[in-house]
């Protein structure tokens, strides 16, 4: 099963250093019933891309509390056994819990498939996204308005071997 974990930079480095992502449990965003009840669609690629985009987003919370890390969301795609990653059945169609998981172990970094990352470019809408993000839970539109524009800017596909020049 392809599961897609949120992270920042710092957490790449980190997880790059260990040889795994972890500790667990991790929370990681993947096909869910409820995701796939709540998107619509069949196409897996289309699936897949949403829960990539959830997972964006949880980087983007991680960012918001995290004022000294590099203000580009960082998603790394793993794959794990089935069963692996458990949805919380209490969740249901809560939007805020769509496509969530729980990993209950470390991961090794080798069963990565591929690191997701913002471009530089990205980084001012990032960081104002990063900074609106608690007015914008509180319903203030001119602050969502701003949350949405880092979602403007699609996550760069790296390969696992280019991790290290990510956090160098």
């Amino acid at each position: 099963m392809r599961v897609y974990v949120p992270l920042t930079l710092s957490g790449l480095a980190e997880a790059h250093k260990n040889g795994e992502l972890g500790p667990g449990p991790l929370t990681a965003y993947a096909v869910t019933p409820a995701l796939r009840e709540w998107y619509v669609s069949d196409d897996i690629e289309e699936l897949e891309y949403a829960a990539l985009n959830r997972a964006a987003q949880a980087s983007l919370r991680m960012l918001a509390g995290n004022p000294q890390a590099a203000r580009r969301r960082v998603v790394v795609a793993v794959d794990v056994a089935d069963g692996a990653a458990v949805a919380d059945p209490d969740a249901g169609l809560d939007e805020s819990a769509l496509g969530e998981v729980r990993v209950a172990g470390p991961v090794p970094l080798s069963k990565a498939a591929a690191v997701h990352v913002d471009a530089e470019d990205a980084e001012p809408d990032v960081e104002a996204a990063a900074a609106a993000l608690g007015a914008a839970d509180l319903g203030d539109d001119d602050a969502q308005f701003t949350v949405d524009g880092a979602e403007d800017h699609d996550l760069l596909w790296f390969g696992v071997q280019e991790i290290p020049a990510l956090i160098g």
